[in-house]
C-alpha cells in the first residue's frame, strides 16, 4: 500500500507556529517525528498531503491503493493492526475523528464505509500536548528503536549510571564524567552525540544524532533533543525539534522549540504563573489567547527564531517563525513571524536580512538554504505582511 500522511485542517491550525514550516506529521514527539514512527511501524516510507506552499519540500506521492493516515496520530500496536485490517474504501473513525482510510485512486471519503475504532489513541491536538505526551511517546519509540539490538554501552569509568538496562547508546557516542539516571524512564543517545563533563541527566531523555549536552547541564527528564543541537543549563519536560542551540545556562521548561533556533546566554523561560492559575496561550486558529487548562506551559518557538542574552520569556509565550528577540524585560506573550525587537517594541525583520541570517546558520551545519526553503520563508513573510496591513 501507498502510505500518505494528511494534515487535519483544524489540528494544523492549532499546531502553529510549528506547522508554518512543516506538515503535521513532521512534529517531533518522543524520539521520532510522527512520520518516522509510521515508517518504523509499517516498514513503509510515507509521503505528505499538506499545504500547497509546503508540498515541494514535502511531496505527495499518490498511488492506486492509498492508505491515508491522520498526520497528528501516533501509532501503537492496536491502531496499526486496525489500519492494516482495512479493506479498500473503508475509513477508520473514533469520535468523529478520521484516523485512517484505505482508498483507491478514484474514491473519496464519501465513498468509504466507516469503521469505528474503540481503543484509546494518542493524537497531538494542541502545541502543549507535544511536551505533555513526550514522556509516554519516548518510551514507545525507545522500545521500537532498540528491540532486538544491543547498546554500544558506556565505558567511561567516571560516569555514574543508574538503571543501565534502560539506557541505549548508539555508535560513536562520547560520554565523560556524567550522571545518567534511567530509573525514572529510558535514556536514548543517538549516533555520534556527546555528553560533557558534570552533566546530570534523568530519564526519560533522548539525544539526537550529532547533538551535544554541554558540560554541567542539568536535564530533569521527559526531554527530547533532536539531531544536531546543543543544550546546556537547566531543562525540564521540553522538546527541541533539531538543529537548534540552547547551549548556555538558563532555564527552559514545558516548552517546544523548532529548528534553527538559538538562545543567548542566560535566557530563561517561566513555566508557572505566580498565582498558579491556568496558563493561556496564543492560538492562531482563533486569533486569541486560549486557556490551556494547565498550570505548566513555557515557550513555543517556531523555526529560525532567536533571542539575545538574558532574554526573559513569560509563561505561555508563543514566538512565530524567524523572529529576533532582544532587550531588557519581558517581551509580549505573542510575537509574530519576522519580528525584530523586544519589550521596547518590534519592527519588521526584513526578508533579505532574515534569509541572510538563515543561510549563515544553516551553513554552520553543512546545509544550504536552497530555493525551496527560500520560497517557504518568502511565502510566510508575505502572509505576515498581509496580516499587518
Amino acid at each position: 500500500m501507498n502510505v500518505i500522511l494528511f494534515d487535519p485542517p483544524v489540528i494544523r491550525e492549532n499546531l502553529l507556529p510549528f506547522t508554518f514550516t512543516r506538515p503535521v506529521a513532521k512534529i517531533r514527539v518522543g524520539i521520532l517525528t510522527i512520520d518516522e514512527k509510521w515508517a518504523h511501524w509499517l516498514n513503509n516510507t510515507p509521503s505528505f498531503n499538506t499545504q500547497p506552499y509546503l508540498q515541494k519540500k514535502f511531496p505527495l506521492t499518490p498511488g492506486k491503493d492509498n492508505l491515508l493516515i491522520n498526520g497528528a496520530l501516533c501509532p501503537d500496536e492496536n491502531l496499526v493492526a486496525a489500519i492494516n485490517a482495512l479493506d479498500q474504501n473503508q475509513v477508520l473513525i473514533k469520535d468523529k475523528t478520521i484516523l485512517a482510510a484505505r482508498q483507491n485512486d478514484t474514491a473519496t471519503l464519501a465513498d468509504c464505509t466507516p469503521i469505528p475504532y474503540e481503543h484509546p489513541i494518542t493524537i497531538i491536538n494542541h502545541v502543549w500536548e507535544i511536551f505533555q505526551k513526550n514522556a509516554s511517546q519516548l518510551k514507545v519509540d525507545f522500545h521500537q528503536i532498540t528491540k532486538g539490538r544491543t547498546s554500544a554501552g558506556i565505558d567511561d569509568k567516571h560516569t555514574i549510571v543508574y538503571g543501565e538496562e534502560n539506557i541505549f547508546v548508539e555508535e560513536g557516542v562520547t560520554i565523560r564524567a556524567a550522571i545518567l539516571n534511567a530509573e525514572t524512564g529510558p535514556i536514548y543517545l543517538g549516533k555520534h552525540s556527546s555528553i560533557g563533563e558534570g552533566s546530570i541527566i534523568r530519564g526519560s531523555f533522548s539525544l539526537g544524532e550529532g547533538s551535544a549536552v554541554n558540560l554541567g547541564a542539568k536535564l530533569r527528564g521527559d526531554i527530547t533533543v533532536g539531531p544536531y543541537s546543543k543544550v546546556g543549563g537547566e531543562i525540564s519536560n521540553s522538546v527541541i525539534f533539531g538543529y537548534s542551540n540552547k547551549a548556555h545556562d538558563g532555564f527552559l521548561g514545558n516548552s517546544v522549540i523548532g529548528e534553527w533556533c538559538n538562545f543567548g546566554a542566560d535566557s530563561n523561560t517561566s513555566n508557572l504563573k505566580n498565582n498558579y492559575d491556568h496558563i493561556k496561550l496564543w492560538n492562531h486558529a482563533q486569533e486569541k489567547f486560549i486557556d490551556t487548562g494547565h498550570q505548566f506551559c513555557g515557550l513555543m518557538m517556531g523555526d529560525h527564531s532567536k533571542c539575545g542574552i538574558n532574554t526573559m520569556f513569560n509563561s505561555g509565550t508563543v514566538v512565530d517563525v524567524s523572529a529576533n528577540i532582544f532587550g531588557a524585560g519581558f517581551p509580549r506573550n505573542y510575537i509574530p513571524s519576522f519580528s525584530w525587537g523586544g519589550p521596547g517594541g518590534v519592527a519588521t525583520y526584513q526578508l533579505d536580512k532574515a534569509l541572510e541570517t538563515a543561510a549563515r546558520v544553516m551553513k554552520r551545519r553543512g546545509i544550504e538554504l536552497n530555493a525551496i526553503e527560500t520560497e517557504i520563508l518568502t511565502y510566510l513573510f508575505d502572509q505576515q505582511n498581509k496580516k499587518s496591513q
